[in-house]
């Protein structure tokens, strides 16, 4: 005990540094984000599906390649008919990551296992170079 007291600072700068190696696990602790690399991965490994969450008008004018539109506001009516299989890796796409990293919780609600919003967005796929279509 008495080295504790002696040696405050020590134990302090310890658990700071040992707190920061662990700040990215916590830091999203819902595991619902992925990068546009791993969101590659898991669609070549585990065969995910993009779901493209834009607006109409906003996937018509490019989209990743294979991604399957279903408008934000119709997730909930939508989303069961378009994809059946609720065991395969789902991953939600938007122009920027907000409307995609609100609509996890969405279908997670309707019983998709594991759904993920791709970090970034649409931008963050062109800026890699990543395949776009327009319709």
């Amino acid at each position: 005990m008495k080295f504790l007291i002696d040696n405050w600072a020590l134990l302090t700068v310890a658990l700071t540094s040992g707190g920061l190696l662990f700040w990215p696990i916590f830091k999203d602790s819902k595991g619902s984000a992925v990068t546009p690399e791993g969101a590659v991965q898991l669609i070549n490994r585990e065969k995910a599906v993009l779901i493209d969450v834009c607006e109409p008008n906003e996937y018509g004018s490019g989209h990743a390649i294979g991604a399957k539109n279903v408008p934000f506001g119709e997730l909930e009516a939508k989303l069961p008919v378009a994809l059946k299989n609720k065991a395969l890796p789902v991953i939600l796409v938007c122009q920027t990551g907000a409307r995609s990293g609100r609509a996890v919780s969405i279908v997670k609600k309707l019983g998709f296992q594991q759904v993920l919003s791709l970090s970034g967005g649409l931008n963050a796929w062109r800026s890699l170079n990543l395949p776009i279509e327009k319709s």
